[in-house]
């Protein structure tokens, strides 16, 4: 499978690994694609795993709706049934980074019959990192989310000269020099750090109610004590919103970008939290 639909949007989608294999679905964050996953796919796949990253909502070329609304969590997790329908699993192991995380803790809660399992890296719960604002520095180091509801300035800012500070802003929060210009690059294409903004701008018109839900779904979250912009309370509060098995792992001296930094601890992580919850 290279794409998949849903209503009038085309998804890019990388299939990888053996068709019979289990599924897994690793949904990436901002401002990246699906090559962000490329050394822990061939890690997976190599185990007999089937891997399907998708190019997710702004970021394909086929998915770029132009509305800030269009870009809610309801239409994030609508798009990611829509591919794990697709793939013909009946369920799948789930994983996700940065803002492909924050999809994965919604779709644990809205759709926990199709998830083996859910892997949330770097991002808490959603309850958890919207409580810490109040009980921790959290509301500082998220400073670029408020920033980023501003209509135009932030995309401008990011892409004048070529991406410039875009580029500078990936290596001072951790990112490596060669995956900060990767994932520029991208970006450069007409429309798509605007879409990918777009994922901040629709936070407002989120429902309180969702974000306090908790997740039953065997849960492995996976965060990293240099992280910049993801601090530890709502990480370590994280458990009071699972209710089902789950399983804490720190990654000491590791930055935010964890599937880039350290893709063969976190491959490993997987394949042992995966070993132990078959999906048939």
């Amino acid at each position: 499978m290279e794409q998949y639909s849903r209503n009038d949007l085309t998804f890019d989608v990388r299939d990888a690994g053996p068709p019979d294999g289990p599924v897994v679905v690793l949904l990436h964050g901002f401002p990246q694609h699906d090559d962000s996953w490329d050394a822990v796919i061939d890690r997976l796949t190599a185990a007999g795993y089937r891997c399907l990253a998708p190019n997710q909502r702004g970021y394909s070329p086929g998915a770029r709706p132009s509305r800030r609304r269009d870009y809610r969590i309801p239409e994030l997790v609508a798009d990611l049934g829509a591919l794990i329908d697709a793939s013909g699993a009946r369920r799948v192991h789930l994983v996700g980074h940065d803002w492909g995380a924050a999809v994965a803790w919604a779709a644990a809660a809205e759709m926990p019959e199709r998830l083996a399992t859910v892997s949330p890296i770097s991002v808490p719960h959603p309850a958890a990192f919207l409580k810490s604002f109040a009980t921790s520095r959290q509301g500082l180091a998220s400073w670029y989310m408020f920033f980023f509801q501003l209509p135009r300035i932030p995309e401008w800012l990011l892409m004048r000269r070529d991406g410039v500070m875009a580029s500078e802003s990936l290596r001072r929060g951790g990112q490596l020099a060669a995956a900060a210009d990767r994932d520029v690059a991208a970006m450069r294409e007409p429309g798509a750090m605007t879409a990918a903004i777009n994922w901040y701008r629709a936070m407002p018109m989120s429902n309180p109610r969702a974000i306090n839900q908790k997740v039953s779904v065997p849960t492995l979250y996976v965060w990293s004590d240099k992280d910049i912009a993801l601090l530890p309370k709502a990480a370590h509060d994280t458990a009071r919103y699972v209710s089902g098995e789950y399983r804490f792992e720190i990654l000491p001296g590791v930055s935010h970008w964890i599937p880039d930094e350290q893709p063969d601890k976190l491959a490993d992580l997987l394949l042992d939290w995966f070993a132990a919850h078959r999906t048939d």
